[in-house]
């Protein structure tokens, strides 16, 4: 077994059984061991994937054997497992495949403070230390051995979400959530509801496939592919909802649709969070103000970000690296365009839960519908991420160069991004970094030209 096959570029991902085993996870996780070091319990969560709570006794077993004490939290969020990470002070993994199907599995590691990990901070180490374990046949025991203790952490995940956004004052929303029969089933009550024992928002909260199944029966639950809204869309149009929302399967990504059916983009939910933020620390003193955004996100996330008097700060893609750059510039929010939101007062990690409180808190402070207020965020017309299969990659890239770039700055701070001179339209073509695709975005200012850029972009891509 190869390792490098599935630690990818900030997570672990791989096919169950085939690629990812008992044996290849307590390697990882005892190599995670030897990363961070013994001196702080390693927390453990897992989803609702018929194979998470058996890799997290594998992982489990790989720390305690190289010394150090297991917190297990059992069933959990992707982001809750940060919360556990950033209120311990101790590192993390969580076992979930996010969005992926059932046959996948995987790792996301955390160092203590919800810090992320990735192959230029620690991540390459741990794929060297476990593929030395697993061809050695041995994982060598350290002279005392760790232990395992347990801790539920999802009400004091709940309480901290809602001291950090307050929804009480708000006007009674009418709230469709499209969980996915994920994980969202679990933090969703708890958060917005009085399962944790919290008291009662006002929010009629009407649930959509809030049962854990990590086969995914109703629908994939990745909510970025438009088909796997639908369900949603329909459901907040006929209840009459004020908003719905649909998170993925490990409920750190979130998904807004308005009133009347329409897909808010997560640039437009960038925006609206951005500015709340902006406005919060501002009001609490503070001025020099910077919020990230990715470089995929719609201009108007700058330009929003600029208009309120703050630093905007382009970013690569990825959580890890995201994490890292809040850490380094102090930024208070971060916005990706696949619906990773950043919070500084959440360890710089990401949280869909939050971003969706934001939202709700935006929406039911005044009276106008959730499509204006995405509307006058959402001044371009974007394709969305397409993805393409491509043999030669290197080969694509540049005949996107060739054709595009004299009409408009190259740079390639992740892929290649060319924006035309006059402002008029961008392109991004970047690799995956956790699957064999090219992925496009373009925006521009008209319906017309997006289309043109993306159709001669797409030929280009599959020549």
């Amino acid at each position: 077994m190869q390792l490098s096959d599935i630690v990818k570029a900030y997570d672990v991902r791989g096919l169950v059984e085939s690629q990812l085993t008992a044996d290849v996870v307590r390697a990882l996780a005892a190599a995670f061991a030897d990363v961070v070091g013994t001196e702080r319990p390693i927390v453990i969560g897992h989803d609702m994937r018929d194979s998470s709570p058996a890799f997290a006794r594998a992982a489990a077993e790989g720390i305690t054997r190289r010394g150090a004490d297991v917190i297990s939290i059992g069933l959990c969020s992707t982001d809750e497992s940060y919360f556990a990470s950033g209120s311990l002070d101790a590192p993390a993994i969580m076992f979930t495949a996010s969005h992926n199907p059932a046959a996948y599995n995987g790792m996301k590691l955390s160092r203590r403070g919800a810090q992320g990990v990735s192959l230029d901070t620690g991540l390459a180490e741990v794929r060297d230390g476990a593929q030395a374990f697993l061809d050695a046949g041995d994982i060598p025991a350290a002279p005392q051995e760790g232990s395992v203790s347990e801790r539920d952490v999802l009400a004091d995940y709940a309480a901290y979400l809602r001291e950090l956004v307050d929804l009480s004052g708000i006007r009674p929303l009418k709230v469709v959530v499209d969980a996915a029969n994920g994980m969202g089933g679990l933090t969703v009550p708890a958060v917005l509801s009085t399962e944790a024992g919290l008291g009662q928002l006002p929010l009629e909260i009407i649930p959509m496939y809030f049962e854990l199944d990590g086969t995914f029966p109703n629908h994939e639950a990745n909510p970025l592919e438009p088909k796997n809204l639908v369900d949603l869309q329909k459901a907040v149009v006929e209840h009459g909802a004020d908003i719905g929302l649909a998170f993925d399967g490990d409920a750190d990504r979130c998904f807004v649709i308005d009133e009347r059916g329409g897909a808010v983009s997560p640039s437009a939910v960038s925006a609206i969070v951005a500015l709340r933020e902006i406005e919060r620390v501002r009001a609490e003193g503070e001025a020099e103000i910077t919020v990230l955004h990715n470089l995929i996100t719609s201009r108007s996330v700058a330009e929003t970000i600029e208009g309120a008097g703050a630093k905007a700060v382009r970013t690569r893609v990825g959580h890890s690296l995201i994490k890292d750059r809040m850490r380094e510039t102090g930024a208070v929010f971060g916005g990706e365009h696949s619906a990773h939101y950043y919070f500084r007062d959440f360890w710089g990690a990401d949280n869909g839960m939050l971003a969706a409180m934001h939202v709700l808190a935006q929406l039911g402070m005044g009276e106008r519908p959730m499509s204006e207020l995405s509307a006058e965020c959402t001044p371009y017309f974007s394709s969305g991420e397409i993805n393409s299969r491509v043999d030669d990659i290197e080969s694509a890239k540049e005949r996107i160069i060739e054709r595009f770039g004299a009409e408009g700055e190259i740079d390639h701070l992740d892929g290649i991004f060319i924006a035309e001179r006059s402002g008029s339209w961008w392109v991004s073509v970047r690799p995956s970094n956790t699957e064999p695709l090219l992925r496009l975005n373009v925006e521009a200012e008209t319906q017309s030209e997006m289309e043109r850029v993306r159709d001669l972009a797409l030929e280009l891509i599959n020549r």
